[in-house]
């Protein structure tokens, strides 16, 4: 093939997309028993580590923009899982708290990461290496964001 650049294969971007969507499908059996989907999870992961936060710095936090997630939070608040409440100190910021069911789903999702885990884990990936992975992927979002920020200049 004279452009190997754009094989599939040769991709940097489709393995990434690949996996997450593999892994993201395998949280699927237990969000659906707590009612959510995946990016509902990852607000309750924001939220539960820190809970009252603005809209932006839960868009921020989860690399999203805040135009992606305010329908996504709407959900929510009709779920019962968060409230919405205009902050007292700037009317233009939109403070997110949970509720006492958002909470108490806590406790069920605390076992999920080790589940899926124990899904991953195969005589050939072991559980260091994918928190080696982890942390090689987490490392390689901060350098891009860092690069997205100081192209702008």
């Amino acid at each position: 093939m004279e452009y190997e650049q754009l094989k599939l294969s040769n991709q940097l971007c489709f393995p990434v997309y690949a996996a997450s969507r593999l892994i993201t499908r395998g949280y699927q059996p237990y969000l659906d028993k707590l009612g959510i989907t995946y990016p509902q999870y990852l607000v309750l992961l924001v939220l539960w580590e820190t809970d009252g936060l603005p809209v932006n710095e839960i868009a921020r936090r989860l690399i999203l923009n805040t135009n992606t997630i305010t329908p996504l939070l709407k959900r929510m608040e009709e779920q019962g899982i968060i409230v919405r409440e205009r902050s007292t100190e700037d009317e233009r910021k939109v403070i997110v708290y949970l509720t006492e069911k958002g909470w108490s789903m806590r406790e069920e999702a605390a076992a999920i990461p080790f589940k899926l885990l124990e899904g991953l884990q195969s005589g050939d990936i072991a559980l260091l290496d994918l928190l080696e992975l982890r942390d090689k992927l987490n490392g390689l979002i901060a350098f891009i964001l860092k690069n997205e920020v100081n192209s702008e200049d």
